[in-house]
């Protein structure tokens, strides 16, 4: 076990603006202002809200395409990606034409150990064998070139939906819709995989609504926000930036779930998780239905997370979810294993930060292709540096995870070492802050080096020390349930839209270690009254021992603990430092 060697960070508070959004709280009106938000219209989550379908180009090709495939009773195949956002696309299309009156409707999801990401010409010969009139890719398609190519070969035509960053050139399919495609107007660029295909179905449904196709099948048209609450989780596990449009979509879905009216999958995923009962935040779709639901793509196939989100009965998604839960257990501690050399490797490297390359790249022989992007995102945050963590694909070549620090566009990196190093990179594509690639193992020390050093160029000079955010302090009247519950009713909080932190001196009055690593605090504002709990989540997985201090100033959430029917304020702790 590596030594825990604690890292220091900067607690800053957000620049105070004048603006006030009227009849707010006036603490709640602060926080908002300093994320933009300028009037109660934008944290209106209503779906009147939403953009229209039409804004998004080339829908109305795609629309044309599926609504003959369901005239002519095609056969139709969906091709989904191994992550979260990849199986709510994949099931949200296959329930979406299902109801629309499609009798041949299926999916298929490429194998990451043997097929890898995409729409690859290896999938499309597996696709083949079902004879498929018509494939849609979701959350993928639109760097797959040679695969678009032979399924046009094979007589298939080819719908391509996507929110990946797209390259030089587009894939020469039937219809491609993708928010980021040069040209396209639709003001949202943060749509998930599965907002996109959502938005798809709604405008198939009202071209199928135009045509009489609902009243001449003797179909009852169906309500698309009954799939909302798969929107929600694809779009949270996805780390997609929260804008205007998708904390609507996100808010819908987490109130139909709140409802108990989702599918049994995610309520099942919720019960195994022992998450029954209680109300459900973005925060639980990230940290709880997300990674058992990515659980099965990481190790496994992730068929058996689509599988759960079709379940139409509880009892078949509980099956399913079982499943998940036991393979979600089985990447923890795989990951823990992977982590604790990946703390060594950086460890050893960081005599002192200044001595840290401005990117790492990490790799060990052992290392899992299914976790690397988890390895990665937690020495990013170790470090507060882009990190790529590699696995072995076989003995030439290795795959690769990237996770990117604020200020650094990954995937725009990628693009250019790979323009100014040609055949370095033997595929790549991603977002923002994630991204994958490949290349030749005997260029890893090569890549490792170009990468430190394009971060340096791009970065410059920046400070090892990561930055906590902070709203300010909340007096001892703000801690408590009732502002806790306003600011769970103006959620979804998230990627771009950060849950709100708050900072300021506390009295340690006891604490305790609970389920080995996280710690119970007993806590007093300096200059408040009221004793509260707090809880620092993992904190003895980066620290040796609970700190013997006296005083501390925290960096902390507000939440509320439920506890047999008894509801409480609770801190938690985001970081802590001695006074």
């Amino acid at each position: 076990m590596p030594d825990k060697v604690p890292r220091k960070k900067t607690i800053v508070r957000r620049t105070a603006k004048p603006d006030v959004i009227d009849d707010l709280h006036p603490v709640l009106s602060r926080i908002l202002v300093a994320r933009d938000i300028k009037s109660r219209s934008e944290i209106d989550h209503g779906l009147r809200g939403l953009l229209s379908p039409g804004r998004l180009s080339g829908i109305e090709d795609a629309v044309l395409l599926l609504a003959e495939a369901l005239a002519a009773d095609a056969s139709i195949l969906f091709v989904g990606d191994f992550d979260a956002d990849g199986a709510t696309s994949c099931a949200l299309g296959v329930l979406a034409l299902r109801r629309f009156g499609a009798s041949q409707v299926d999916y298929i999801v490429p194998n990451r150990f043997e097929f890898g990401y995409g729409l690859s010409p290896e999938i499309v010969g597996v696709a083949a064998t079902r004879q498929p009139d018509l494939i849609v890719t979701v959350d993928n398609g639109i760097s797959s070139h040679d695969g678009v190519e032979v399924a046009r070969e094979l007589g298939i035509s080819v719908l391509v939906t996507d929110h990946h960053l797209p390259g030089d050139r587009l894939p020469p399919a039937d219809a491609i819709v993708n928010p980021n495609v040069n040209g396209d107007g639709f003001p949202s660029k943060n749509l998930a995989g599965v907002g996109v295909i959502f938005y798809i179905t709604m405008a198939l449904r009202q071209r199928l609504r135009t045509m009489g196709w609902f009243a001449e099948a003797g179909i009852l048209e169906p309500n698309l926000a009954e799939l909302l609450d798969l929107v929600a989780v694809g779009a949270v596990a996805d780390v997609v930036s929260l804008d205007r449009n998708n904390r609507i979509l996100v808010a819908q879905g987490l109130a139909r779930i709140n409802a108990g009216r989702c599918r049994p999958g995610i309520r099942a995923i919720l019960d195994v998780a022992g998450r029954a009962g209680r109300t459900v935040t973005a925060a639980d779709l990230g940290f709880v239905i997300g990674p058992r639901l990515n659980a099965a793509g990481r190790l496994d196939d992730m068929s058996g997370g689509i599988e759960c989100l079709l379940a139409e009965d509880s009892e078949q998604a509980s099956h399913w979810a079982e499943r998940l839960h036991v393979l979600n257990a089985e990447r923890r501690e795989i990951q823990a294993d992977m982590e604790d050399q990946a703390v060594e490797i950086v460890d050893r490297l960081m005599l002192d930060a200044a001595q840290l390359p401005a990117g790492l790249c990490l790799f060990q022989e052992q290392w899992h292709q299914g976790i690397v992007g988890l390895i990665a995102a937690r020495m990013r945050e170790r470090t507060n540096r882009p990190v790529v963590a590699f696995a072995p694909v076989n003995g030439e070549e290795l795959k690769a995870s990237a996770r990117s620090v604020p200020g650094l566009h990954i995937r725009d990196l990628l693009d250019s070492i790979a323009t100014r190093h040609p055949g370095l990179l033997l595929k790549f594509g991603g977002h923002a802050m994630a991204a994958g690639l490949n290349l030749k193992r005997s260029q890893l020390d090569e890549f490792s080096r170009v990468f430190a050093a394009t971060v340096a160029e791009v970065m410059g000079e920046r400070s090892a020390v990561e930055s906590i955010y902070s709203d300010g302090s909340l007096d001892d009247t703000d801690l408590e349930v009732g502002f806790a519950d306003l600011l769970r009713q103006t959620s979804p909080w998230g990627q771009g839209f950060p849950e709100p932190v708050f900072d300021d001196e506390f009295q340690i009055l006891e604490h305790r270690i609970i389920a080995d690593s996280h710690v119970k605090f007993r806590v007093q504002r300096v200059n408040g009254t009221r004793v509260l709990d707090a809880i620092a989540f993992r904190y003895l997985d980066d620290h040796a021992e609970v700190p013997g201090m006296a005083r501390a100033r925290l960096a902390f959430r507000l939440d509320v603990n439920e506890y047999q029917g008894r509801r409480t304020p609770q801190l938690i702790i985001e970081y802590m430092e001695p006074c």
